[in-house]
Formats: structure tokens, sequence, C-alpha cells
């Protein structure tokens, strides 16, 4: 059974605490840290090898990276690279040393960047902003389950505002299993259902206390993955607007491809014409989000920092001066989370609240 949480604050920020919990690495055996870097990483520049036709130079480029990560040590990237400052800056320390044996929040984020210099994602050149993951997502987005998930929509099309802003809630919050949301309306799945995934904590009551209708507010949503779980995401977006949560609603993404399947504004794209092309409801809220862009009540922003391998304890003044002006900020997904309350090792019972204090407004986390 999937768990995730969603958490809201509503106080005002502070300074960020002082961790006391070891940072996160992938030196333990049998640890998730240790199956991405020794299992996942490996396997991506396989499937990313896969599926273009590069020429030699990517051949071989990948063919260093995979040894670097495997039998080798973190190496710098070249001084020629436009970003090679800002990562000899934050990987001050961790260059020479086994990937397992940094913070694992880094060796991620830096494994992702050695990899799109590797296919020439920066260029220049002929692969210059090709997305090396552009073929899994529009896979994902294409197939029968985001066709079922949309045809489901239609079971909240005259539901009772309340039952649909829950449902709406909980598909977002569930993503790729967003139809479980979109049939709760239709009085199913029942509540109990081993279908349904358990809630480690539902504070979605405040959460809608601080949306209130017709309190012009603007909102921000921070997005994770693109294809099957941006649609539910972008869906709740319309909720918001349309039932007056939200007279204005920013959405972020990553500025680069990350972490294989994180959205982009081209992800964007894609799922509002994968909704506008759709028949009944899934068409009409697609109508309605594509002139909600041209009105500016949806807009689409991005930031470096989005890619960066830092908590968002760190984040740079002109993001929280951002996020300081909205009514709520909805990050979703477990990266964003592991970045909120800082990815160490906590203990179970460590405070929500305390954790996210610093943030300088209102926080929640799907």
């Amino acid at each position: 059974m999937t768990e995730k949480t969603y958490r809201t604050l509503g106080e005002e920020a502070a300074d960020a605490p002082a961790p006391d919990a070891p940072v996160i690495l992938s030196d333990e055996p049998g640890s998730f840290a240790r199956r991405v870097l020794a299992k996942r990483h490996p396997a991506l520049v396989q499937q990313v090898r896969d599926a273009f036709p590069y020429g030699r130079q990517q051949h071989e480029a990948l063919d260093a990276l995979l040894d670097e990560i495997t039998d080798g040590v973190i190496e710098p990237l070249a001084t020629t690279e436009c970003d090679h400052e800002r990562w000899a800056v934050s990987g001050q320390g961790y260059f020479g040393r086994s990937w397992y044996d940094v913070p694992f929040l880094w060796s991620e984020s830096y494994f992702y960047r050695k990899l799109l210099g590797a296919v020439g994602y920066f260029g220049p050149g002929p692969w210059q902003g090709v997305d090396p993951f552009a073929p899994f997502k529009k896979a994902e987005l294409g197939g029968e389950a985001v066709e079922e998930e949309l045809h489901a929509l239609e079971a909240l099309a005259n539901a009772p505002a309340v039952e649909r802003s829950t449902a709406l809630l909980h598909a977002s919050l569930w993503g790729n299993r967003a139809d479980l949301g979109f049939r709760f309306a239709a009085g199913e799945p029942e509540a109990g259902d081993s279908a349904v995934p358990a809630l480690v904590a539902d504070d979605s009551v405040l959460l809608w206390q601080l949306l209130p209708v017709e309190a012009g507010s603007v909102v921000a949503v921070v997005a994770d993955n693109a294809g099957r779980e941006l649609i539910p995401d972008l869906i709740l977006i319309d909720h918001l607007l349309e039932q007056r949560h939200a007279d204005r609603i920013v959405l972020y993404v990553k500025p680069y491809p990350y972490y294989v399947s994180d959205a982009m504004t081209a992800d964007v794209v894609d799922c509002l014409r994968r909704l506008v092309e759709a028949p009944g409801e899934a068409g009409r809220i697609g109508g309605r989000l594509w002139k909600a862009m041209a009105a500016g009540r949806l807009e689409v922003h991005t930031h470096p920092f989005f890619c960066a391998p830092q908590p968002y304890g760190e984040m740079p003044e002109d993001l929280r001066g951002a996020f300081g002006t909205t009514a709520l900020t909805i990050l979703k997904g477990d990266l964003n989370y592991r970045r909120l309350v800082g990815d160490r090792s906590w203990d179970a019972a460590a405070s929500f609240t305390d954790l996210t204090r610093y943030f300088p407004g209102a926080v929640a986390a799907l």
C-alpha cells in the first residue's frame, strides 16, 4: 500500500531550524538511496542510450559517465560548461570522492546534470535542448491509463462542489492513481478499500480554510512529475480557478529535464493539448485552462533553483519573495517534500510545523 502525506502551514515564517539529524547518504547497504545510485542510475543511462539515435560522441560520453558512477569518483564539470562555477561551489569537498559518500540529494541532482551533458542537451550541437526523457513522458501521456482516468472525470461533472473539491485534491495527491480520486464522487471506491492508499496525515480542512472563495488570492503550485501526474494537478488548478478559491495561479516547473519525469513547460503544453483534445468533461477543463493561460489567470514560471541540490531553506531571495506573496504554496511530490523538510534522517515523530516554519508563507505538501 502506497502512503503519501500532505500537510499545511499557515504560520509566519522563521529562520530554518538548526539541523539535528544526519544528512542522508547512499552508503548504507540495502537503503533506497543506495539502490538508486547502484541500480537505477546505471539502468537509466542505458534507457536513455536506447531512446535516441545518438552519435559516437554521445555514446562515448555515456560510457564515461557509466564508468564514473559505477567504478570511479565524482568528477567536476568542464570549465567550459555554462554552470561550471555553480556546481563547483555546491560540490566543494565532494569531487574526488565516491558517489556513495556525499549527500544523496546532491549526488542525484549532479547525476542528472551530467547525464544531460553527456547527450549534448546544453549544446552547442544538434542535440541541444532535446529532452532525453521525452519518449518516456509521451508514452505515458498517450497510454490507456490516462484515457481511463480522463473518462472517470465524468463522474465528477455534476458532483457537489465539496465532493468535487475532495476528489480532485485526492487525485492530485495520488498522481498516477488519480482515477481513485475521480471515482469518489460516484461512491466508489469505498473507504477502507484496499486499493485506496492510506494517508499518514490529512490536513485538507485547514488547506481549504486557507483558500476561501472570492478572496482574490494568488496560489503557487510547484509541479513534480509530467504526464499522468501533471494531468490531475492541472485539473485541480482548473477547479481552484473555477470555484474562485484563487484568482490567479502560478505553476512552477523545472527549467530543464530532471529526475526523468519532472515537468517542464513543454510537458505542461503536452498535457493541456491532451485535455483539450479529449471528449466530455476533460475537454471542457482543457479548454478553460487554455483560456486561463491566455487571460493571465494561469501562469507558468520556472527557476534554476528547482533543479538545484539544495533544500528550500536555502532558496534564493527572489523565490522566497514570490512564495511570500501567495495565499498558499502547494508543493507536489516526494522530491519537493524532501527539499521542504531537509533531506535528513529525521525521527518519525519530528514536527512538520517546526521543520517548515522557515517557509515564507502558507505551504502544503501533497
